[in-house]
């Protein structure tokens, strides 16, 4: 079961990363597909750590932890001329909101084919892709969250945010560190809850 968890941990990291760059190109920033980061091939996007150790480590600990990243794809906020205000936050709400597409395809298909070796497998994406979309949407950086958050404050307050986030940015590491003590301190609370969520959604 633990090799089903990865490969749906790494396909839903990839299709994350992959939303970012598609989200971009359409808003007028043609860097990602220039990359050649526009593709489902996975080895333009693996990170070896955030794409192969970290997420061994994480379906083989107990206690629910899943976490893992794809090499960010880049983009250029100042070639969004499509939209202009809003375009980052666009960028960034389309990696979640691929995972968040993600479950409700997940609870589609399980509730299409009754097998139950492949209701197992669509829960563990439904499972993997709520974890993935919620803790993107952690408001620090650099998860995706944190331009969310700046792009729906009023001015005043995301002028004030923004420097606090370019200050992290300058130090992702230290971002990551955030999250992962408080995956550490709450990630047992914060997983019953995720996965009791998954159940209703899968009506199990």
């Amino acid at each position: 079961m633990q090799i089903i968890y990865f490969v749906i941990l790494i396909f839903s990291i990839i299709l994350h990363e992959v939303a970012h760059g598609y989200a971009a190109d359409k808003l007028g920033d043609p860097t990602a597909r220039y990359a050649g980061r526009l593709t489902l091939n996975p080895i333009p996007h693996i990170d070896f750590l955030g794409s192969i150790v970290l997420p061994i480590i994480s379906v083989l600990s107990p206690g629910g932890f899943l976490f893992g990243w794809a090499k960010p794809v880049p983009y250029n906020p100042y070639n969004l001329t499509r939209a202009p205000r809003w375009g980052e936050t666009i960028v960034a709400a389309a990696g979640p909101g691929t995972n968040f597409v993600l479950v409700f395809v997940f609870a589609v298909l399980m509730r299409l084919w009754g097998d139950p070796s492949f209701v197992a497998i669509c829960f563990i994406g439904i499972l993997v892709n709520l974890w993935l979309g919620l803790l993107n949407l952690i408001p620090i950086p650099p998860l995706d969250g944190s331009k969310v958050l700046s792009g729906i404050l009023p001015r005043t307050l995301a002028y004030r945010y923004d420097q606090w986030r370019a200050r992290m940015e300058y130090n992702p590491f230290l971002g990551f560190g955030i999250v992962l003590v408080l995956i550490v301190i709450f990630g047992g609370t914060v997983a019953g809850f995720i996965y009791s969520l998954a159940q209703t959604i899968a009506g199990i």
